[in-house]
């Protein structure tokens, strides 16, 4: 059964019964990336990290050694659209999990030291991810894709901007995002008194609003960024920029990503590594996100290939225009597998929860094999005409 509450100070719970010994909770603070400005890109990211360095009563040690200790699981995670914390532990320890999770949230201590260590190590991350083409490809990608929109700016930021961010803007920003009416708690699990117990540990949380606005880049371009390196193969991704997950639109981008690229039966993959033994990696990215979407194909192979993946890519786009039942039938099917399955797992649950309560509303996450059934013949037909085009992005990490 689910059930939803807000606090007095505007923060937003959202709890699911499932009888079970483990229980999840999950925050999302409602900030990413794109909410950062040009001078302190990374600081969301940063901020995740220094959240566990510790607080005005608790060390990291301590921080992390209350949830592990028990067997449980404390980690987050930056994404260009939320910062997200969750504690996966056995249900008779979830006050503990309340008791942590506010602390690191509400009470960090910032202290210069941590934050000088902390900075290395995020510079050790940036410089990770840049050394990684499999990785990096889509950092590229993002910055062929949108023009202005910031989701082209990568999570981590840049060398520069994460050596020049100072312990006052970590502080400045955690106090403007960091509020109750911009946070959603979800509990997925078997607790008693859960609205009671959220309010003991978070009642205290800044109840601040925020305000925040995007001007979404709807229209595609073709355009190509192509970087060279001294590799061993080449690394491409083709995409398209697709509606947010509150539109309908964004089901049938589910079911075509199904058709295409579903592991080792997906169509795309059939055809470029089995049929004609191009690419080793081939795979179909698809994210409805809560600001915009993206859709995209990408492949590693020699880079004499990638003319001719290039093509079967937009071949199978054009197919989909003439899609069979059948192949309907077994993208709907795998869907439904697939969300079973991937929702077994509580946090992952919760996570989605939490993503759907700010698309929309969190029903729609209970609902969404329901509105899987509904599409279409024609709406694939319609969407793969008008979004699965010539006007594509790219980016092409190339053997030098």
């Amino acid at each position: 059964m689910l059930k939803k509450y807000k606090l007095k100070n505007g923060m937003r719970i959202i709890e699911l019964k499932r009888k079970s010994d483990i229980v999840t909770v999950q925050i999302n603070v409602n900030v990413g990336s794109i909410n950062e400005t040009k001078k302190i890109r990374g600081i969301s990211h940063f901020i995740e990290h220094i959240l566990f360095e510790g607080t005005k009563k608790r060390s990291s040690e301590e921080i992390a050694n209350s949830i592990e200790s028990l067997g449980g699981q404390l980690l987050a995670y930056t994404s260009d659209e939320n910062t997200c914390f969750f504690v996966k532990i056995k249900k008779e320890y979830f006050e503990k999990a309340l008791d942590i999770l506010s602390d690191i949230l509400i009470n960090p201590c910032f202290e210069k030291k941590l934050i000088e260590k902390e900075r290395k190590i995020i510079l050790s991350e940036v410089s990770m991810v840049k050394d990684q083409p499999l990785h990096y490809q889509f950092v590229l990608f993002s910055q062929a894709l949108f023009d202005k929109f910031p989701a082209k700016n990568p999570i981590y930021g840049s060398v520069e901007t994460v050596k020049s961010i100072t312990r006052k803007n970590l502080i400045d920003y955690h106090k403007k995002f960091y509020t109750a009416p911009n946070m959603i708690l979800s509990v997925v699990g078997d607790v008693k008194n859960c609205k009671e117990k959220v309010k003991k540990y978070f009642e205290k949380t800044n109840k601040s609003k925020v305000k925040i606005l995007f001007k979404e880049e709807k229209k595609n371009r073709k355009k190509t960024i192509t970087e060279k390196r001294k590799i061993n193969q080449s690394y491409a991704v083709l995409g398209y920029k697709i509606p947010k997950r509150n539109n309908r639109d964004s089901y049938v981008f589910d079911v075509i990503r199904a058709v295409l690229g579903r592991g080792l039966s997906g169509k795309l993959f059939r055809e470029i590594r089995v049929k004609y033994g191009l690419a080793y990696d081939v795979g179909v990215y698809n994210e409805p996100g809560i600001n915009y979407g993206i859709f995209a194909v990408y492949f590693s192979t020699d880079k004499k290939n990638i003319k001719q993946c290039i093509e079967i890519t937009l071949n199978e786009f054009k197919k989909l225009k003439n899609i069979t039942k059948k192949e309907l039938d077994e993208a709907k099917k795998f869907i439904e597998g697939e969300f079973a399955v991937n929702n077994e797992d509580s946090q992952r649950l919760a996570a989605n929860l939490n993503k759907w309560e700010i698309s929309s509303k969190a029903e729609d996450c209970l609902d969404y094999v329901k509105q899987i059934k509904e599409v279409s013949i024609k709406d694939i037909s319609i969407i793969a005409e008008k979004y699965l085009n010539e006007k594509y992005s790219i980016a092409v990490i190339e053997q030098s």
